[in-house]
């Protein structure tokens, strides 16, 4: 059942390179992983949920250099639970072959 602030918009077809923070209209612009349906405000979201992803890899590329800490290993689990996050999100907005794919992965499983 779809969700009470989505209902009614129209929804399309997007290809996700995740790696790349990417999300396509046109399948063959280039290599991607996942096809998702999404309205503009579920595509707007991943946009933003993929701008947190990169802000957190380059504070952590910035920090890779110095000495472990506390503070970095919290990047870290930051990071991953964003990534998580992201995979949720294309596991809930995505075809049945995404859906298949990502549960495959085990990276929503606890």
């Amino acid at each position: 059942m779809e969700n009470e602030s989505n209902a009614g918009q129209e929804r399309k077809t997007y290809y996700v390179a995740v790696g790349a923070g990417q999300v396509l209209e046109d399948r063959e612009a280039a290599a991607f992983e996942f096809e998702i349906r999404a309205s503009d405000e579920e595509l707007n979201k991943l946009q933003e949920m993929f701008g947190e992803l990169s802000s957190a890899d380059e504070a952590a590329a910035f920090h890779f250099s110095s000495a472990l800490s506390v503070s970095e290993e919290r990047r870290d689990t930051d990071y991953n639970a964003q990534l998580k996050g992201i995979y949720g999100y294309l596991h809930r907005l995505g075809t049945e072959e995404t859906k298949r794919y990502i549960e495959s992965m085990g990276i929503l499983d606890d």
